[in-house]
């Protein structure tokens, strides 16, 4: 009888609190403006939801190599050209005023690079990642060949110099 009792307790106590949680996302008191900082826990959700996807969709292996020089270039060319360097800056290159009002921000990809595998790279730069600001490069129709050199650059960006960029991504 003592464990029913307990389990009707949880059971209402987890109605209530489905019930509170659909009151403030659907009853308009959770702000989706672009200037309000989301509540810890939101942060803190978002994040554990948008890295366990990545891990979970990031499968495709790179059909070339991520060291070869001139895939490298061709990747900072492409990352130059399709705008990356708008939001994530470049080496040199300080990225355009309208990505600080980006919720969240852009990350700094030389900071992040290191923590993340050319399939995990690969799966954002063709797929996006919802209500970032991130979009999808696969539904522009960018060739993978392309995305993959961008992963290249983007895995050797801590290491590449201002002249370089510079260099690599001037017109041809």
């Amino acid at each position: 009888m003592k464990t029913l009792r307990s389990l009707a307790f949880i059971g209402v106590v987890a109605i209530l609190g489905a019930i509170a949680v659909g009151t403030y996302f659907l009853g308009g008191y959770y702000s989706v403006a672009g200037t309000a900082p989301d509540p810890s826990l939101v942060a803190w959700a978002l994040a554990q939801v948008r890295t366990a996807s990545i891990e979970h969709h990031a499968k495709d292996n790179p059909p070339l190599s991520l060291d070869d020089p001139a895939i490298v270039q061709a990747g900072a060319h492409a990352y130059s050209e399709r705008g990356c360097v708008n939001c994530h800056g470049g080496p040199g290159v300080k990225w355009a005023k309208f990505s600080e009002g980006l919720h969240p921000d852009p990350p700094d990809l030389k900071e992040i690079v290191n923590e993340r595998t050319p399939q995990q790279l690969f799966c954002v730069i063709k797929n996006g990642i919802n209500m970032t600001g991130m979009p999808s490069f696969g539904a522009i129709e960018v060739p993978d060949d392309e995305i993959w050199t961008i992963v290249a650059f983007v895995k050797k960006l801590p290491s590449v110099s201002d002249d370089d960029f510079k260099v690599w991504t001037a017109p041809h």
